[in-house]
């Protein structure tokens, strides 16, 4: 391990690695790629220090290198112990950016690079989760007189600052890029669906097709996991406790049943809901064999700690596969530590969706900073002229054309007089 004061990486050997696999994943980012070189010539964000929680890998590399063109001084650190690509950490501290993420980073470690970066003493925070803003508000709130506001990334953390904006906690405002539609109808249930499936295989190598493929929840996350499992031939049933996405996913197609119900047929679980023991007392009617996994951004979804109540031996049987063994010889396999399968045991969204993510954290950035003394202490989604153009640029490097509105049309779709 390398550890110097402005940085903390696994082995800066391995920049050269990085530096090819965050090239490649720019060929499929042109939307950031035109951000960028905008940014280059305009430098909208100087001045600004930005504090970045986020998941270390190529694609997020290709955001922060473009926030470093547009002008920022930028310091990042993991959002997740098991989500850091190593090569991308150290080819980022040679772009002359500090990271501070090692994969499978400990718990004292993961927080003292929050700290690590908390320590730049940023202007603006961006998360993926909420940890770094949670950090600020609880440990170390002398600082937030410096920040002028914040983007959050994902659906969890996006729960967690409504929340505090609900309870009055909240003390500068935050952009939830998670909110944007060019974010979640893609990144979610287009990138999620994959590369779930993607850890999902890698990790254990089980064929699909014809094994019972548990989703829980039929969210974004959801409803793209569920179509690309029964795509390779799974037989997929959803658990929901919302009634609207419920009777949605009976409506797409799936069987739709309780936890309690669906846990004793399981072959495969796979939690996506951002909530707390989703997998829990129902261990004890589990599956023999059931593998259980989660791509929800913690590991609170699965109630570790009652499946090892439950265990008479555990091991590690293959990377990021753990058998628990149960007093009454069944076997259960957590998969990644109950973490994010698709970035613990994958390499996380293919770089064609994060484009459009990070085109709108990069643009967020940039608005916060035009708002600076307008906003207020709360979550804003990101303006609709932002996710509209950059759905029409992704469209304009896709080859994509769509039809405009003539005069008559908006005039037409304006009124109101005109009926049968």
């Amino acid at each position: 391990m390398t550890q110097v004061n402005n940085y903390d990486v696994k082995d800066m050997t391995l920049a050269g690695k990085g530096r090819d696999r965050i090239a490649w994943a720019a060929l499929e980012m042109p939307v950031l790629k035109q951000v960028r070189d905008r940014f280059e010539k305009e430098q909208p964000l100087a001045g600004q220090r930005l504090g970045c929680c986020l998941h270390i890998t190529t694609e997020t590399a290709n955001l922060l290198i473009t926030l470093k063109a547009g002008g920022a001084s930028v310091v990042a650190c993991a959002s997740n112990p098991l989500s850091t690509q190593d090569d991308v950490a150290a080819a980022l501290v040679e772009y002359g950016i500090p990271v501070y993420a090692i994969k499978g980073e400990d718990n004292e470690t993961y927080y003292r690079h929050l700290d690590a970066v908390l320590d730049s003493h940023p202007t603006q925070t961006m998360d993926d989760g909420c940890d770094l803003v949670s950090r600020l508000h609880q440990d170390r709130p002398s600082q937030i007189a410096d920040i002028i506001g914040g983007t959050e990334e994902t659906t969890t953390g996006v729960i967690r600052l409504k929340a505090m904006e609900k309870d009055g906690a909240l003390r500068f405002p935050i952009v939830a890029v998670n909110e944007a539609d060019t974010k979640h109808m893609f990144d979610n249930r287009y990138g999620t669906g994959q590369s779930t499936l993607d850890g999902l295989l890698r990790a254990t190598n089980v064929l699909l097709a014809g094994k019972n493929f548990v989703v829980a929840g039929y969210g974004w996350c959801g409803r793209g996991l569920a179509s690309r499992a029964r795509g390779m031939g799974a037989q997929v049933i959803v658990t929901e406790i919302d009634p609207i996405r419920a009777l949605e996913a009976v409506m797409d197609g799936f069987r739709v049943m309780t936890m309690e119900q669906a846990a004793p047929i399981a072959d495969i679980i796979i939690t996506v809901t951002g909530n707390l023991n989703v997998v829990d007392r129902q261990l004890r009617k589990i599956k023999d064999g059931c593998l259980i996994g989660n791509s929800g951004h913690f590991n609170d979804e699965i109630n570790i700690g009652f499946l090892d109540e439950l265990s008479e031996t555990r091991r590690v049987v293959r990377e990021f596969v753990e058998e628990f063994k149960f007093f009454d010889g069944r076997k259960v396999y957590l998969l990644a530590d109950g973490r994010l399968l698709n970035l613990a045991a994958a390499e996380g969204h293919p770089a064609s969706v994060m484009d459009m993510s990070f085109a709108n954290q990069a643009l967020a950035a940039e608005w916060v900073f035009k708002k600076l003394g307008t906003l207020e202490n709360k979550v804003y989604v990101v303006p609709r002229e932002i996710d509209e153009n950059i759905a029409a640029l992704k469209l304009k490097a896709m080859g994509v054309d769509i039809d405009v509105l003539t005069d008559a049309q908006q005039a037409y779709l304006s009124s109101w007089q005109s009926g049968t």
